[in-house]
């Protein structure tokens, strides 16, 4: 049942992606896309059912519901915001790419490292859940899970790792599709990314016990001895 749960849920985002790159495109004549929409699909199939079968309480925790009680008022208004950004910046390509065409499309090779960093972006974002089985879309107490410390793994070097690979993701998205733009606008999403850091953060300092601690042995947040 977790895994069709799963499937369903990637099929449901391969369709949301589709919609948001080709109809402003209006075509689908669109190889990049395409291409982008195999790839993704292949790979959230692939990881789902890695998850469902390894790691199921992590694949459980990304369906948690998207609003609940315990989550903090803060992180409703800037989770709004962050998404809704998300969409603007997916919209934003098709109409740069095949609309305004403001800025020249990046070189082949540029493009198609654009897609070398998506993929690495996927993996880490993959391996950061694979190895916390409570990182759910939202900042909520989840001591009815038994939540605990994760401090190992990807845990061990940087204290958001699924944000790191999530920035790296966006931002061979946005090459890879050949929409510098996009890139620029990248910083919004970052800018938001990194104010829900402080909310998750001043969360779990309260809810969760050795966070504090943790937080003073792993001192960086997204990038391995920068920040």
């Amino acid at each position: 049942m977790l895994i069709l749960k799963g499937v369903l849920g990637v099929l449901f985002k391969m369709a949301l992606f589709a919609a948001l790159l080709f109809g402003p495109a209006g075509t689908w004549d669109w190889p990049r896309a395409v291409q982008f929409l195999v790839i993704y699909g292949i790979l959230s199939l692939i990881s789902t059912i890695a998850l469902a079968l390894y790691a199921p309480a992590s694949l459980e925790a990304r369906f948690q519901a998207p609003m609940a009680k315990s989550q903090p008022i803060e992180d409703r208004v800037i989770s709004f915001f962050l998404f809704l950004s998300i969409f603007a910046w997916f919209l934003l390509i098709p109409v740069e790419v095949f609309h305004l065409k403001i800025l020249p499309p990046p070189h082949l090779m540029v493009s198609s490292f654009g897609a070398l960093l998506f993929i690495a972006g996927f993996v880490i974002s993959f391996f950061a859940l694979y190895q916390n089985g409570f990182a759910a879309p939202i900042v909520k107490d989840q001591s009815d899970r038994g939540q605990v410390l994760v401090d190992s793994g990807l845990y061990g070097r940087i204290r958001h790792p699924f944000y790191s690979g999530l920035l790296i993701y966006f931002l061979g998205i946005a090459l890879w599709l050949e929409s510098y733009m996009s890139v620029l606008m990248l910083p919004i999403i970052f800018v938001l990314l990194v104010a829900r850091i402080f909310i998750e953060e001043k969360t779990l300092r309260v809810i969760l016990p050795g966070y504090i601690e943790y937080m003073a042995k792993v001192r960086y947040r997204l990038i391995p001895l920068i920040w």
